[in-house]
């Protein structure tokens, strides 16, 4: 009789964020859609009861426990199986390193687990607060924003913000006391990206003008980040973005669409194939033609447009946003810093109606590369692949080599390449490819499935289509927080573009032996002379399996947790504010913070802070719009000052100011 383990380890990533959960357990385990709906014993012994958050996860899918054969997975007559190692069973015994799939979710057995504890250091890389740039070396949390942190603003006259903001509501009178500029406004957007453009730019054609709005941020140009990490990410600007034809953040109506612009664009260049080819992507995609998406270096240069129509120079403000509170006349205070290199400027903002829209505050960085890093000190060799890394291919065009990439999403597609661009020049250039585990089969909601290819799940954007302005945006908006779990589990997980040129590079690369697919679980990274050395646990293999790279790339994603942000942290922990089931801020369906509303003002939010509730594509272009046309909506209904509710004339009269490159 084998020996069972009383405990086992599985390991699994969110399909919505990407998170990893690794729980230790006792046998037996129950796996399951409802709590309630699960056993509370199993042959007379207590269960561990793990939820998955999926409609193709049934109530009790599925119980693993010990008999005498070893330890074993039982389906529970669910409705959709269980897979094990990508074949469905009924009933069937697992080994160490095996896979098993129950809807969305694919989970990793580790047999006789022993409980592990993580690094305790940072396991993400901060945007620095100055630059808005990715720096490895920035901490998790500037000085001054740490000292904001679980309640605590220190008391001395060089802190900032002062002593007063201590207090839940801040007396006005007392701002003005201390001495620091004090500016006031209507409408304040917190961030100055994209998110904030596109506010601002709904209020200008709602009819606000532009010296009674404000945007704080540190990029002059709202695209500046994005611009840089689409640069970082192996994305130059002739190259397209997985974005749609209508997705367009400068004009709030998508007509015409970026496709129809760039058709018209070529045909006066005299390439009719090309204008056509534009034409039939859009009316075909995605059945019958590549989806169209639109070059970057268009989009911006449609932005750089807008800005000047709306008057983005004077909305814009530069500056750096420390904390909000609210104030004792119903309005909202902002401290904020505009120090720069040699001075010190720090001043408030007062403001009724605040709009939060401070995008990703972090990278998501593996843990075991962050403490190769910092063990090794060694920032050239491996990077995150938002971080500034050209250098690698161009070491590897002069030298050849070998490099890793660990995820598998959009970002990952592009890296892979560029890396077969740079083999095109040296063809002395091996990739190795380490998932955690196999994709068996893509993703189902109701009938549709995605296609799974080499392990690539395919989907055009990171979201069904349907969830920006279809039956599926209708059906989450509708859906309670419990609901919402379970759609958003179903529609995510980490997907690639079904680009031909893609998927041609990989089975060209497995074909010829220099592209190849990994499987397993990383113990630790080591540098070993001049290789970086991956160490994983692999269940083809006893033992340990090495695996030698010149460079790693991690692919793995951004990261959107309030809690990575300073001053979205001190928000929530100041006045107590609910987070929703992904540690995102809990909205309305206007995309309001209702607990932080005041007698005379309204906080709103947008992007990727909000996941999880209303809208999944919170994070695109055409995310950003519906929360931003939502809130200013609802500023509409309650007739805040300056905006007039757009009707079918008000609009047109609007698109034809657009058209005619006029201010609103």
């Amino acid at each position: 009789m084998n020996s069972v383990p009383w405990q086992i380890q599985l390991s699994w990533e969110d399909p919505t964020t990407g998170d990893r959960r690794e729980p230790l357990l006792n046998l037996p385990i129950a796996l399951g859609r409802d709590f309630k709906g699960m056993p509370q014993e199993f042959q007379g012994r207590r269960v561990a009861r793990i939820v998955l958050n999926s409609l193709e996860v049934s109530r009790c899918h599925a119980i693993i426990d010990s008999d005498g054969s070893g330890v074993v997975v039982i389906d529970q007559n669910s409705r959709n199986g269980i897979f094990v190692n990508g074949s469905r069973q009924n009933r069937s015994i697992l080994a160490n390193g095996d896979t098993l799939q129950l809807g969305p979710y694919i989970i990793r057995i580790n047999l006789g687990a022993i409980a592990q504890t993580p690094p305790s250091i940072n396991s993400q890389i901060s945007f620095n607060p100055h630059t808005g740039l990715p720096d490895p070396n920035s901490p998790q949390l500037p000085p001054q924003a740490a000292a904001v942190l679980g309640g605590g603003i220190p008391v001395n006259q060089e802190s900032f913000p002062p002593p007063i903001f201590q207090q839940h509501q801040v007396a006005v009178q007392d701002i003005h006391a201390t001495g620091l500029e004090v500016n006031e406004v209507d409408y304040l957007s917190i961030g100055g990206g994209l998110g904030s453009f596109i506010w601002a730019d709904f209020l200008r054609i709602y009819g606000v003008k532009s010296d009674r709005i404000a945007a704080l941020g540190i990029d002059e140009k709202p695209y500046s980040r994005y611009k840089q990490l689409c640069l970082n990410s192996q994305i130059p600007l002739h190259e397209r973005l997985r974005s749609n034809s209508d997705s367009c953040p400068d004009n709030i109506w998508g007509f015409p669409s970026y496709a129809l612009r760039e058709a018209w664009h070529d045909l006066f260049k005299g390439h009719l194939g090309a204008s056509l080819r534009y034409l039939w992507q859009v009316f075909a995609e995605p059945t019958f033609a590549q989806t169209y998406t639109p070059r970057a270096e268009n989009v911006f240069n449609s932005i750089d447009r807008e800005m000047a129509r709306i008057g983005w120079s004077k909305i814009f403000r530069y500056g750096s946003v420390r904390a909000i509170r609210a104030t004792d006349d119903g309005r909202y205070a902002l401290a904020y810093s505009r120090t720069t290199t040699g001075k010190r400027d720090r001043a408030f903002v007062l403001a009724r109606y605040l709009h939060i829209a401070t995008g990703y505050p972090a990278i998501k960085f593996l843990p075991d590369l962050q403490a190769y890093r910092e063990k090794t000190n060694d920032f050239d060799s491996v990077v995150n692949a938002y971080e500034p890394h050209d250098r690698i291919y161009q070491t590897l065009e002069r030298n050849g080599g070998t490099v890793m990439i660990r995820g598998r999403g959009i970002v990952a597609s592009r890296v892979v390449q560029r890396v077969y661009e740079a083999r095109l020049r040296n063809p002395q250039i091996r990739l190795i490819h380490l998932m955690r585990s196999p994709k068996p089969q893509g993703n189902k909601f109701g009938k549709a499935q995605r296609i799974v290819e080499n392990h690539y799940e395919f989907q055009p954007f990171n979201w069904p289509k349907a969830c920006w302005g279809g039956e599926l945006r209708e059906m989450l908006e509708k859906a309670d927080p419990e609901a919402r779990k379970h759609l958003l589990s179903d529609w995510g997980g980490t997907t690639t573009a079904a680009r031909r040129d893609w998927r041609h590079i990989v089975a060209e690369g497995i074909r010829l032996g220099w592209y190849t697919v990994e499987f397993g679980d990383v113990e630790r990274v080591e540098k070993e002379g001049t290789a970086i050395v991956t160490y994983i646990k692999n269940k083809e293999y006893k033992g340990q399996m090495r695996l030698e790279a010149d460079f790693i790339i991690d692919a793995t994603g951004l990261d959107a947790n309030v809690t990575a942000s300073p001053l979205l942290n001190d928000l929530v922990e100041n006045y107590k504010l609910p987070l929703n089931f992904l540690n995102r801020l809990t909205v309305s369906n206007d995309f309001e913070l209702v607990e932080m509303r005041q007698s005379r003002g309204r906080i709103y939010a947008g992007g990727a802070i909000t996941l999880g509730g209303p809208q999944a594509a919170v994070d695109s272009f055409l995310g950003l719009q519906y929360s931003g046309l939502c809130s200013v909506d609802a500023l509409a209904q309650i007739k805040a000052p300056g905006i007039t509710r757009l009707n079918f004339i008000a609009s047109l009269v609007q698109w034809l100011k657009w058209v005619t490159n006029q201010s609103p």
